[in-house]
This record gives C-alpha cells, sequence and structure tokens, in this order.
C-alpha cells in the first residue's frame, strides 16, 4: 500500500494533497499547475514538504512530524521522465545496467534478461543512444528503472514528447511491465486516453488538491457540466468480452449487455475489454434509430440530464449491465427530442470514433 499526504506551499499556490493507491498503476491526472509533478517530486526526494507523510508498503519515506526523511537515493524509487535523460558515450547495455548499482546486491530482485525482453530491446543492446528513435529510447529508460529494482515506479509525462505512432509502440510495454513486474506505478499523463487504458486507479488533482480518485469509469467521466473541464476531455469507459472477428470487414465485435459494440480491426484478449468512449462520440436517440450508418447501438435509460445557459447539454445513461455511458448534445437537440431523466434511449458510437490502440486489455492482432 502507497500512503501520501504532503502539504508545501508556493508562491500563489498551495500543494495539499493526500491519497492511497494500491498495486498497478495509479494516474495522477488534472490540468497544468495542477501540482502533478510536484507530487512525484516529492515522492522521489527531490522536494520536501513543509509537512507530510509518504510510506510505500512499510517502508516509511518522509514524517515530518517524526524528523524522518530519507535521502533520494535510499528511497529505491525508479523515474521515468519526458526526457529518456540518458548516457549518450554509454551502449544499451551499459545504460541499462548503470541504474543496478544504486540498489545493495541483496536487492536486486529484477534481472537483467527478463527486462529486456519484456521491453523488446534485444537487438539494442549494442547500439548508442543517438541510433534509437523515441520510443526504443523510451524504452531504455523505463528498462533502467526497472533494473534498479524500485520500491516504486514514477513516470512524469513519459509518451509527451512522442509522436501518435511511437505513443501506441510504448503503451503495450508499460501493459506488460505493469503485469510482468508487479511495481506499483504512479503515471502523470495529460492525455485521457493514456491513462484509461493504463490506470488501476485515477487521482485527479485541481490547485493543489485531490477533488476524485477511483477507477478510471468513475474519475474521467464528469458527473456534471460544471465539473468538465472540456467537453473533450470527458469519457466513459466500458467493459466487454470479444465475441468475434469479422474479416470480411475488418471489424471486431465485443458483447456488451446493452449491445455490440464495433471496432475496427482485428482484436484479441484473453478477458474483457476496456473501451474508451469519447462524450463527443455518442449520438442518442429516442426509439430505434433507422437507416443509419452507425452499427454500434446500446440500450439504455437517461439517469441525468443537465444544461446551463450554454449551448450544451450532458446526459449519463446507465446501459443495460450497469455501466454509465455519457454523451453531450446540444440544447436544441435535447429539447426536439423531449428527453428527460428516466427516457429510454438508444446509445449510438461510430466504429471510426474507437482507436483500438486505446483498447484496455487487448492487443490488436496480426492478420
Amino acid at each position: 500500500m502507497i500512503a501520501f499526504a504532503c502539504r508545501l506551499p508556493r508562491d500563489g499556490f498551495t500543494l495539499d494533497a493526500a491519497f492511497e493507491a494500491g498495486s498497478g498503476v495509479t494516474a495522477l491526472f488534472g490540468p497544468s499547475g495542477s501540482g502533478k509533478s510536484t507530487v512525484i517530486r516529492l515522492f522521489a526526494g527531490l522536494e520536501r514538504p513543509e509537512a507530510g507523510r509518504i510510506r510505500i508498503g512499510d517502508a516509511t519515506l518522509l514524517d515530518t512530524a517524526a524528523g524522518l526523511c530519507m535521502a533520494p537515493h535510499r528511497r529505491r524509487i525508479g523515474l521515468v521522465f519526458q526526457d529518456a535523460l540518458l548516457f549518450p558515450h554509454l551502449s544499451v547495455r551499459a545504460n541499462l545496467t548503470y541504474g543496478r548499482f544504486f540498489a545493495p546486491a541483496r536487492e536486486r530482485r529484477i534481472a537483467f534478461d527478463p527486462v529486456v525482453e519484456v521491453l523488446g530491446i534485444g537487438h539494442l543492446l549494442g547500439r548508442r543512444p543517438a541510433t534509437l528513435s523515441g520510443g526504443e529510447r523510451q524504452r531504455m529508460a523505463i528498462g533502467r528503472a526497472l533494473l534498479t529494482s524500485p520500491r516504486l515506479l514514477l513516470m512524469d509525462e513519459p509518451l509527451a514528447a512522442l509522436d501518435t505512432e511511437r505513443k501506441h509502440e510504448i503503451l503495450p510495454f508499460i501493459e506488460l511491465l505493469r503485469d510482468a513486474f508487479g511495481i506499483p506505478i504512479i503515471y502523470v499523463s495529460h492525455a485521457v486516453e493514456e491513462v484509461a487504458r493504463l490506470a488501476t486507479r485515477v487521482v485527479r488533482l485541481e490547485q493543489g488538491r485531490v477533488v476524485a480518485s477511483g477507477s478510471p469509469a468513475e474519475v474521467l467521466a464528469p458527473a456534471s457540466l460544471a465539473e468538465a473541464s472540456s467537453r473533450f476531455d470527458a469519457v466513459s469507459v466500458l467493459a466487454a468480452p470479444v465475441s468475434r472477428f469479422m474479416p470480411d470487414y475488418g471489424v471486431t465485435l465485443l458483447d456488451h449487455p446493452a449491445g455490440q459494440i464495433v471496432v475496427p480491426g482485428r482484436i484479441e484478449a484473453p478477458g474483457a475489454v476496456r473501451v474508451i468512449i469519447r462524450a463527443t462520440h455518442v449520438a442518442l436517440s429516442v426509439g430505434h434509430p433507422g437507416h443509419v450508418s452507425i452499427r454500434t447501438v446500446l440500450r439504455g435509460r437517461v439517469v441525468a440530464l443537465e444544461t446551463d445557459a450554454g449551448p450544451f447539454a450532458l446526459v449519463t445513461v446507465r446501459l443495460e449491465g450497469g455501466d454509465r455511458l455519457r454523451a453531450y448534445a446540444t440544447r436544441l437537440a435535447t429539447d426536439a427530442l423531449g428527453l428527460a431523466v428516466g427516457d429510454e434511449v438508444q446509445a449510438l458510437v461510430k466504429a471510426v470514433a474507437i482507436d483500438a490502440h486505446d483498447l484496455a486489455g487487448a492487443r490488436p492482432a496480426a492478420d
């Protein structure tokens, strides 16, 4: 169990946050300046709070009341930043093994070969960082952090400097290391799809304070218009197992209790897949939608409908099976439909709006 509670005043800003986290990935999410990177620095011991306590399992890293502040090099925390921060004069192998010197021999529980295998960097070991792609360098940085055998891995916007293709390359490796090594991860990102895909738990920060904590489905979908920092960041997370691949059309069908979800490409998954759907990509229909091109039609009932003086309405639909799906619509549309709480509706989602790379628990399969 990880426990964090710290207060750190600064000019015009005070971090005063507390949360707990377990295994898997805990994502720190929120706008710029909300304190996410400050939390990372406090965990690492790069800053000291005015008051606070930080524990990882049985180890107390910080307890200002007791006068305890463990030195950064003794905390056994792995760090991965936007910039890989590699030694340019060393080979990939030498960069990877450099981190092992910071872990006492008796505590080196993560071996070299499994890390190289999971990250797929065996063919790079003799090369120098300058000859690698951005994605390869970031995989190398992750490997170096893992080989310190850390108690905790901190990842501060690790994909922010990469293009979309490189991000899609790295995300499966982060999932693999999360599952293969059992090291808890604190993950900072502005990208809602990254957070929804990777996180076991999400902690939302605003102005230095924790305003929400829970599963991605609970935290990333705003409960009200007032909570929505941007309608384009509002997502819903649905869980559904793979039904079958339709080779003639190049799509995979997922079996959700409310209806089938159509996903582009061939997807394989051993269990349920987490599908990330933006609220701006959902359309609503009262009654059967008729002749439309959209194939994902999910049955549900309106449980909340909120409007304000602006042009939009935020509609919450409880789907058959219990999942909640948020949809943004114009007030013009909701009034024209006569939409009200309690109405049965069909929620329509375009398949082209779902990115197979953002499905948690799934792997795009080779043809």
